[in-house]
Order: C-alpha cells, then structure tokens, then sequence
C-alpha cells in the first residue's frame, strides 16, 4: 500500500480496537503523523500511565514500551518491532549496577529513564533530560550514583549544589557524535544560527551552545524564539515537529545528520501489522516491574 492509504489504514484499525498509538520525537514523519500523543520520554512516560484505552501501541525503542507496560501492567503494550533497542541503555547492566550500589551504600540511584526495566528497578528514581536537575536536586543524602549517561549527569551535575554525583560511563552514541566540529562545519555557512543540542552530547558541545535542553524543551525554544535560523543538536526526527510549529524558521542539522537506526526500525508497515495481528506484546516480570514502577512514580510525583 502506498503511505496514505497504510495510514487511513492504521488510523481505522486503532478506532475499532481502541488502541492509542504513541511515538517518539525521533521517529520516521509518517508514524508521527498517525500517533495520537508524539512527545518525548517525560511526556510519553505521562500519557502511558493517562491513557483509557485497552491497548497501547508504542512507536520508539524497547525500553520505551517497557516504561508503558510498567506503568499500565492492565493494558495490553504491543511494540511494532521487538529488535529496536537503545545502545546507551546496553551499556548499564544490572549486575554491574548492583555491584556499584554495594561499593557505594550511601548513594541514592538516580537512573535516567533510557534503561530497560531491570535497571530501573535497582533504582530509587527515574529521572528524563527534561527534569534531571530537578530529580537530583530534590534527592535526600549527599551522593548520587547517575545511570547510565555520563554526559547528561555530568551537565545536570554541574547545576546541582552539596552533592557529589558518581557518573556512569554510558553514553548515547548517536548524541557523542555531534562534536564542535560537526556544528561548526555548518556554523560557518550560517553563522546567525543559534546552537540548540540534547544533553546527551559531549561537554565540549553543550558547554558552547546558546542553549541546552530536552527534546520538548527544544522544539519549545524553536516554537518561542525570535531567532530565525537553528542548528539543532539531537536527533534527526525532532525536525517533523519543528517544522509544523514553527515553518518560518531555518532548521539545520550537525554535519554529519544524526540519525538513530534503532528508532528508524519502527517502519509504517512494521506498526501496521503489529495492530492488525496484535503481534509483538510487551512482558516485565511482576516483581521487577513493581520495583520499577515505585521509581517511576517517584519521578511523575515531582
């Protein structure tokens, strides 16, 4: 089927089984335009656990859906394609955190939502890009163990008064390849643009910016400010929404364009046939999952 008429299709498939579809930011245009809610993990994490409907359809990576599930054991969670994982939340693995927990006895686990299920329940919080700050800040005792993102804790970190913060050494590989010089080689075609990137990227690259910020609270700044041309340091996907709300402005992207291939697995033909066989549902194990859930809740409290 061609694109419109997979997306009439999907659109009357999740009227008749009362299904809300939810997708990323960083997802391909056509799934974003068929989703009920696009947002980024905060505000899907928000919608998963608000939703009436019986079934969820999860248009991201599979910690993603995990997060819904746990949030909605009562719902039936289904994922268009199983195998789209996230290489920074491979890189905390529970034994490895459980082992650091045991090193350091004092420190509260702050764990940042991008790791699957297992790692959130050795946590004492969740926290997302948009409310880091926040969530450290707010954490009783004076050290805190950051999982798994060393550059997203270590910019948040700086922010944050009387606690020493441990960093985990992870990293998202598709934000640590937007360097300085991947922005100024298109700095120096459009030198007017302003530098808005992910706290995901390097130090080097969020300690220049003109400003740093989740991917809502980038799409925001495009959306509010009076300046007239970006370049935009995350990935490719967020563009879609940039363009819609604010189509006056100039959207550039680090040269090379960061891309997620796991995001992109999650094809329009790959969601259709999830909804339409109900393939592909998300499992947690009940002891794991209510651990989780009690850190997630922690986090949706603030």
């Amino acid at each position: 089927m061609e694109i419109q008429e997979l997306q009439e299709e999907i659109r009357h498939k999740k009227r008749e089984k009362d299904v809300v579809i939810l997708a990323h930011y960083y997802q391909q245009p056509e799934i974003q335009d068929i989703a009920d809610f696009v947002g980024d993990s905060l505000e899907l994490s928000r919608a998963a656990a608000s939703a009436s409907q019986g079934t969820i359809l999860f248009c991201g990576v599979r910690f993603m859906a995990e997060t819904a599930k746990i949030l909605s054991p009562d719902k039936t969670v289904l994922t268009p394609y199983p195998q789209a994982g996230c290489l920074l939340a491979d890189m905390a693995e529970p034994r490895q955190v459980e082992e650091a927990k045991k090193a350091n006895p004092t420190a509260r686990v702050v764990a940042y939502v991008n790791v699957y299920a297992e790692i959130k329940a050795l946590a004492d919080i969740i926290c997302t890009s948009a409310n880091a700050r926040k969530v450290m800040e707010e954490m009783d005792g004076e050290k805190i163990l950051f999982v798994p993102d060393r550059n997203l804790g270590a910019y948040h970190a700086r922010a944050v008064k009387g606690k020493e913060v441990l960093l985990w050494d992870g990293y998202c590989p598709i934000h640590e390849r937007i360097t300085p010089a991947s922005i100024d080689r298109v700095k120096k075609k459009h030198p007017d643009a302003l530098v808005i990137v992910h706290p995901e990227c390097p130090p080097a690259v969020t300690e220049q910016a003109d400003f740093v910020g989740s991917t809502s609270q980038l799409l925001r700044f495009v959306e509010e400010s009076d300046a007239k041309s970006f370049i935009i340091g995350t990935e490719a996907g967020i563009l879609h929404q940039m363009r819609r709300k604010a189509p006056d402005k100039e959207l550039l992207l680090p040269d090379p364009m960061p891309v997620c291939d796991q995001m992109k697995m999650i094809t329009l033909e790959r969601v259709y046939t999830s909804l339409k066989e109900d393939i592909y549902p998300v499992t947690v194990e009940e002891t794991i999952r209510v651990k989780a859930e009690k850190a997630i809740r922690r986090m949706l409290e603030l």
